[in-house]
């Protein structure tokens, strides 16, 4: 039965009303309604309805029917819409508010700008200018180009006398061609585009040719999805079940013993307003909608449109701030503060030295507050999730080892990622998607065409999160030339394969980990990717390792119910691939078992692997050779981690503090709930673990430094309950970065 009722429309009324023709604003906001409960029949009663508010509720699309013919205001904040088109039923609306539906992008903002003639405002902001150029100029010079296409290509393919069966083919074959070939805007705007293209290419042979028009905007929108899932990127080839997901909030380790299971509460996805984070509390976690089935979007334009030159540096409608300078600089310029300042880049400065008895070998150099949310310096709420060194391109005949070694890090959090020189503490640059939350960041260096065709290689930045979208940037030049729609639910994290730079590993909260070809852009930066593998997990993967004697074979993945290895090679036929092995760990009863999160996961070495998982206060260093070696033949066996030590860490019941290594220095990091950075140099041990007789250790190994969070003031209030989500160092262990759950990245260096 319906949740909406005659009787519930005239109580919500505004103000309340007898008759449902008198109601002229009507509020139906935060009552859990889904699209099936918009009833057509029941709301055509409403003729004179102007305002109408359906915020806070579960709505994935409108119906096509709902015949509103006056509504001038309609509020669709915080739902899961996933579509627009349906909206160009409400043809007098004028206001038009949708933020906080995660699966909207600035192609649905493009889309509603040209169904709505009358449009003025949208989320808030007058659109008037920007609606006019998209209805006229965007839609003149598409006209132009899919009229020239036409020309050259199909005119001559049809002859004087043609039957109806080969105008239906031709139309087929120039709808998929003009959709693919014609191109203008932005990379970010390619979906737009495509519909836009469509709808002008139908017009212009029903003109032409005299055939119907199709007026099906869901057979159009799901015609448009297959198509472009036959040419960019294979189907799923199964749909995506909805389910309870745990999204990367700090909340406490789940005690029980391996059968039973806390109930997870919902949360909704909100990238626009963050709640408070407590982290002395659980998180919640929140059943995330499906979005668009994944496809990957290639060939952006060579034409800018006037919101990119509306804030100087903006790219694809994602903004670069104006005054991030491309250069490293020795030191901050007074211009060069108040630019950074600007942009919310605050550099807080202890007030006092770490405390402890540790001989510290690294010293603070710099506390940045950069990732705020619109550059606010109130912001100590906004996680940050990851961070990777960039790769050297050419040291050339350069000698200094810091200068030798990378200093610029990548780093992303919120809406935002920033690249910042650990030397000197400049954010070089800052990317930021207003309705986007990064968790995860990770570089290659593609040889890319230049102008005289010649190829020079040029580190590309992949940066992923909520959206479950691919964002690719080409740092130097401060454009991000593409996306890869990879999953329908969150992504956890990415990393690039180190043998081919093309091969892409997205783990997403959809339970799956896809590897990508990102393929290498031409001059004009087309491109085309492609799915290469599907791996199905029983749990939301978290974090991700090849294996660096045979990354091209194994893949191991730290899930939230376990740890698990897949065959990778490509040379099977099998595209959809079950994990081969899932590992047992130690409870803390001591009984072996396979159910527990493991939200740490890092090779130490060639066979080493650290990993954090269902034992608090420990983190376990195992061989990945020696374990899998006792699988044996056959497919998806449970074996027990042949265990070599055990870390001391943190007896913290907070989940989600990640670790990382040195392989270079045979060192472990990981950070813990109070702000230190606990450091593990095992360089003593790594000998012995080679042996294939090996024995565990009997005691657990302490740290050999725990560096200390120094103590913060920002406006004269001391920072507390500051949590470590991530921390690493260069691969010259010369510089340590910490990124914590209150929105500052902490560098350090070695003395």
């Amino acid at each position: 039965m319906s949740k909406i009722t005659t009787e519930l429309l005239l109580e919500r009324a505004v103000p309340r009303s007898t008759r449902l023709r008198k109601i002229e604003t009507l509020n139906l906001s935060k009552l859990q309604l889904k699209t099936g409960d918009l009833d057509p029949r029941l709301f055509s009663r409403l003729r004179h309805l102007q305002k109408l508010d359906l915020s806070d509720n579960l709505l994935d699309k409108f119906p096509n029917s709902l015949t509103l013919p006056d509504l001038r205001v309609l509020n669709c904040n915080n739902n899961q819409l996933e579509d627009v088109t349906a909206l160009k039923q409400f043809p007098l609306l004028e206001e038009l508010t949708y933020e906080n539906n995660v699966y909207l992008t600035l192609n649905d903002d493009y889309k509603v700008m040209f169904l709505l003639q009358n449009l003025r405002l949208l989320n808030g902001k007058d659109i008037t200018k920007l609606a006019n150029h998209v209805r006229r100029v965007n839609s003149r010079k598409l006209t132009s180009k899919v009229t020239a296409h036409w020309e050259k290509f199909f005119r001559d393919q049809l002859p004087e006398k043609y039957t109806a069966e080969q105008v239906k083919s031709i139309k087929k074959k120039f709808l998929k061609s003009v959709q693919t070939n014609v191109v203008y805007g932005p990379s970010s705007l390619s979906e737009f585009t495509r519909w836009r293209v469509k709808m002008i290419a139908e017009e212009f042979l029903s003109y032409s040719l005299g055939l119907e028009l199709n007026t099906d905007t869901e057979t159009e929108e799901k015609m448009d999805e297959d198509e472009e899932e036959s040419t960019e990127s294979p189907k799923e080839d199964a749909e995506d079940e909805i389910k309870v997901m745990v999204t990367p909030r700090k909340r406490k380790r789940n005690r029980s013993k391996s059968g039973s299971r806390k109930k997870r509460s919902k949360s909704q996805a909100n990238t626009e307003k963050e709640a408070v984070l407590n982290p002395k509390k659980s998180s919640q976690v929140q059943d995330d909608p499906a979005p668009d089935k994944a496809r990957a979007s290639n060939q952006p334009a060579k034409e800018a449109t006037p919101d990119q030159e509306a804030e100087g540096t903006q790219k694809n409608g994602e903004q670069f701030p104006k005054g991030q300078s491309n250069r490293r600089s020795s030191q901050l310029t007074g211009e060069q503060k108040s630019q950074e300042q600007e942009n919310g880049v605050v550099n807080l400065t202890p007030v006092k030295n770490s405390k402890g008895k540790e001989d510290v070998s690294a010293e603070p150099l710099h506390f940045l507050q950069c990732h705020s949310k619109g550059n606010s310096r109130e912001d100590f709420k906004t996680q940050l999730w990851s961070c990777v060194f960039e790769p050297l391109l050419d040291c050339g005949a350069r000698k200094d080892p810091i200068v030798s070694s990378s200093r610029t890090v990548a780093t992303c959090g919120g809406e935002s990622v920033c690249l910042i020189d650990c030397e000197t503490g400049v954010v070089l640059k800052k990317y930021k998607v207003a309705t986007e939350e990064f968790f995860s960041v990770a570089w290659t260096t593609l040889p890319m065409v230049i102008s005289d065709s010649r190829k020079k290689s040029h580190n590309i930045l992949a940066a992923a999160g909520r959206r479950g979208i691919v964002k690719l940037i080409h740092v130097a030049a401060d454009f991000c030339y593409g996306e890869i729609k990879a999953h329908k639910k969150p992504i956890a994290t990415v990393c690039f394969s180190p043998t081919k730079e093309t091969h892409l590993f997205t783990a997403s909260y959809d339970k799956r980990i896809a590897l990508w070809d990102i393929g290498i852009p031409d001059c004009d930066y087309n491109f085309k990717a492609s799915q290469l593998l599907v791996l199905e997990s029983f749990s939301v993967p978290l974090r991700i390792a090849l294996v660096p004697t045979c990354p091209e074979q194994y893949l191991l993945a730290g899930c939230e119910e376990g740890c698990f290895t897949w065959n990778i090679k490509l040379e099977k036929e099998q595209k959809n691939r079950p994990f081969e092995v899932t590992f047992q760990f130690p409870n803390e009863e001591g009984e072996m078992t396979t159910s527990h999160r493991v939200d740490g996961l890092a090779f130490l070495n060639d066979d080493v692997v650290a990993s954090k998982s269902s034992k608090p206060g420990c983190i376990y260093l195992w061989s990945w050779s020696r374990s899998v070696d006792t699988k044996g033949k056959g497919c998806q066996r449970t074996v027990s981690a042949i265990i070599l030590a055990e870390l001391e860490w943190s007896t913290t019941d907070f989940s989600y503090l990640t670790l990382s290594t040195c392989p270079a220095k045979e060192h472990v990091f990981c950070g813990d709930e109070k702000g230190s950075v606990w450091i593990y140099n095992l360089s003593n041990y790594t000998t012995a673990w080679s042996s294939a007789k090996a024995k565990r250790s009997d005691k657990r190994i302490p740290p050999t430094q725990i560096l200390k969070w120094p103590e913060l003031q920002s406006n004269g209030d001391h920072l507390s309950e500051i949590l470590i989500n991530n921390v690493i160092t260069d691969p010259t262990f010369t510089y340590l970065v910490a990124l914590t759950s209150v929105n500052i990245t902490a560098i350090w260096k070695k003395s």
